[in-house]
Order: structure tokens, then sequence, then C-alpha cells
């Protein structure tokens, strides 16, 4: 778990490295941006994922070295006896197809940076998710604390008018007065959250950090799928799967590659000879063949099957990690969401009755400031619990999108 929060953390400081250099050549936001709208412009122009895709115009050129062929071998001899000159042309034999094979490893390279590409686009999907909900939640806090600070106005000018009125004493005011200074600072605390989720997603998406991103979503409480579901959507379409497979194609072509290898390399000779007594020019044919004596190469082939069994090891570990991990998210997006729709649904119009039940009251002088504060306090504890409910529950759906390894489904 920690090496995903580096590898965001990461994401997120080299997006903002290059943020203020891209900002300035990609086109500004100027309509609402939806969480759809996001993450298509995140695949188009985020860093990291441009930068990824260079990985598969270098594995393209692996696969052009690959189709090389061997170079021939130009020899010239002066020797002291006859025949006193000799000009030869070796051409090396690549025997048991391994060109053949060597171009499979690099075609199955080809295949296994696309994986690693589509990865790298589905844990940057992922981030920009997260960074989008984070700043809805942080949004809607500072949105959530200026309407209280608008409130402890109310109550404070309330509390003044009944000591004008000669029907509180002059304590009410100075209560009022220090729910308001306290309601003024947690707004003010607020703001630089806003400013840091707002940098956060626009490094995301390659845009000035400083830039105004206006969000078009509201916060929604979609039911998470079924566990068979999210399992059978994990198992089909999870990038991480999906690289791992393709590492497994690519080492059974390293294996066959390796077994090429073991055929002994041949090398074809022909050289015209001058200088001899008998005759001016002459000819000499020869064949080098490699000798299998200190090695047979059964260690490289070993090598390669060792490997794979190790990949294949991960493999099954990684599912099994999926599994639990897609499980465990499941029930917890299930259990947050309840929370946040009881707190939505019940709570929150409860708190509401009652905050304004005990204003009236008070402005009545049915009930002192102390009892309509603790109110209004109990009031502001519920509505900020609904946020951090709603924040949870995003949390898990981005925690479960990142267990599945592909979109919701």
């Amino acid at each position: 778990m920690r090496y995903r929060h580096l590898f965001v953390c990461g994401l997120i400081v080299g997006c903002a490295l290059s943020a203020g250099a891209a900002g300035a050549q990609t086109p500004p936001v100027t309509e609402p941006l939806t969480l759809e709208g996001a993450l298509e412009r995140a695949v188009a122009i985020n860093p990291t994922i441009a930068a990824a895709r260079f990985r598969r115009l270098a594995s393209l050129a692996g696969v052009d070295v690959a189709r090389e062929r061997l170079n021939p071998e130009a020899r010239i001899e002066i020797e002291r006896e006859a025949p006193t000159q000799a000009y030869g042309l070796a051409v090396p034999l690549e025997l048991g197809g391994r060109r053949a094979r060597r171009i499979a490893v690099g075609e199955a390279g080809v295949l296994t940076s696309e994986a690693e590409l589509a990865q790298v686009i589905a844990e940057t999907r992922n981030a920009v998710r997260r960074a989008y909900y984070d700043r809805l939640i942080a949004e809607a806090r500072r949105a959530l604390l200026d309407e209280l600070q608008a409130l402890a106005i109310r109550v404070r000018d309330a509390a003044q008018q009944r000591v004008d009125a000669g029907d509180a004493p002059r304590l009410e005011v100075v209560q009022a007065e220090l729910a308001l200074a306290q309601a003024q600072n947690e707004a003010t605390g607020s703001l630089g959250a806003v400013v840091a989720a707002r940098a956060t997603l626009n490094a995301l998406l390659a845009i000035p950090l400083n830039a105004p991103t206006p969000l078009a979503m509201l916060l929604d409480a979609a039911p998470p799928p079924l566990v068979d579901a999210a399992l059978v959507r994990a198992r089909a379409a999870s990038a991480e799967l999906a690289l791992l497979d393709r590492r497994l194609d690519e080492q059974r072509a390293r294996i066959a590659l390796a077994q090429a290898l073991r055929t002994p390399d041949v090398t074809p000779e022909a050289s015209i000879t001058r200088g001899q007594p008998e005759f001016a020019t002459g000819w000499r044919a020869a064949v080098a063949v490699a000798v299998p004596i200190f090695t047979r190469r059964r260690a490289g082939v070993r090598l390669e099957e060792t490997t794979l069994q190790q990949i294949m090891a991960e493999r099954d570990a990684t599912l099994a990690r999926i599994a639990g991990e897609v499980t465990s998210a499941v029930a917890i997006a299930d259990a947050q969401r309840q929370q946040f729709l009881r707190y939505r649904d019940q709570i929150i119009p409860q708190a509401v009755v009652v905050e304004r039940m005990a204003e009236d009251s008070y402005r009545l002088g049915q009930t002192g400031i102390a009892a309509f504060l603790q109110a209004l306090q109990a009031s502001r504890d519920v509505r900020l619990r609904l946020l951090q409910s709603a924040s949870d529950l995003q949390a898990a759906l981005v925690d479960l999108e990142r267990a599945i390894g592909a979109s919701l489904p």
C-alpha cells in the first residue's frame, strides 16, 4: 500500500514539475469540468502518460534491431609462404530459427510495453478520480463553513438585539462573538485545502496550478458493484494482470530463443589465394562450427524457465491479492454508502429542523444563548460528518477502482 501512495505522490510531483510548461500549450478549461472530461483530458495530455508512450516506441525499435542480420567478415592474409596472399569472406549463419525467435521476443516486448502503458493510464485515471473528488469535498466543506459563518453572524446579531432590548446579559454577545470568530477561523483554514486540492487536480491535467478550473459534478452515492461482478471485472480488465500476462508471453518467447541459441554456430568461409608457383589464382573453402565442449547453454534455458515460473507465481499471488482487495473494498464502499445516505436523507433534515427551532426559541426568549450555541454546534458537527462520510465513500470507490485495475463497471 505504501508503494502505491509513493507512486501517486511521484505522479503528482512529476506532473507538477511539467505542468507549468505544458499548461502554456494546452487549451484553458473554461466550461465546468466533469469527471469524464477530466479523465479524457488526463489520458490525452498527462505528462506521465506521454512519457510512458515512448516505451512502445523503444520496443518497436527493439523489433527492428532483432530483424537485423549478422554482417559477413572479410579477411586478407599476407604470408611469407605460398600462397603469399589470401582474400576470404566468411558469412555467419543463424541456425535453429534464432532470428525468428529473436523477432518474436521483440514483438512480445511491444505487447508488454503496451500493457505497461495501459497500467500507467489506469493508475493515472485512478489518481485523477481521487483528486477530483478530493476537490469536490474541499469545496463543499468550504461552502458549508461559509454558511456556518453566516449563521454565526445571525446569532451574534440576534444576541445583540436581545441585549439592546434588555432581555439578555452582555455575556451572550461575547459568547456569540466567540462562536463567530471560531467559524471565521475554520472558514479561513478551509481555503488552503481548496487551493491544495485544485493544484493537485490541475497538475494531473497539465493545467497551470493556480488556474481556476470549475467542476460540474455533484457528490452522489452511486451503488458499488456486487462482489461477484467486481471480481469478474478485475479478472477480465485488470491492467496489472494484463501486464503480467504479457510478461508471461514475452518470457515464453525468451525460452524459445534460449533453446534456439543451443544450436551450434556455423560460419562458411571462401577464400581466393594468390602467389602460388603452380598457378596464379587458387581458391579455398572452409566451414567453422562451434563445438559445444565447455558449454551447451543449458544454464540460459534454466534461467529463462525459472524466470517464467517466478512470473507465474507472481501472477497467482497478484490474483489472490486483487480478490481480497476487491472484496474488502466492496464491503467498505457499501457500508460507507449506507452511512452517507442515512446522513443525507435522515440525520441532516432533522438537524436543520433542530437548528431552526433553536434559533426561533432563542429569538423568542424561551432559551438562553448556551442552548442555542450547543444546538448550532451539534448541527455543525452533523453537517461536517456528512461531508466526511461522502469523502469516505468516494475514497472507498477509488480504492475499489484501483483494486479492480480498471474503471468501475
